[in-house]
């Protein structure tokens, strides 16, 4: 994953920034985790795991 795109990338539930954990984009606040599929982050709320 591009770490460019990861520092732009917000949660969009609470807004927060987002890391790469586990080949998942994981929120620092909330800790919602969204896939990534093909190399492409899915930042859906009904995607996220809680």
């Amino acid at each position: 994953m591009d770490q460019e795109l990861l520092k732009i990338l917000a949660c969009p539930v609470c807004k927060t920034g987002v890391e790469l954990k586990e080949e998942k984009i994981v929120c620092g606040k909330c800790g919602r985790k969204y896939p990534i599929r093909d190399g492409i982050p899915i930042m859906l709320i009904d995607e996220a795991e809680q």
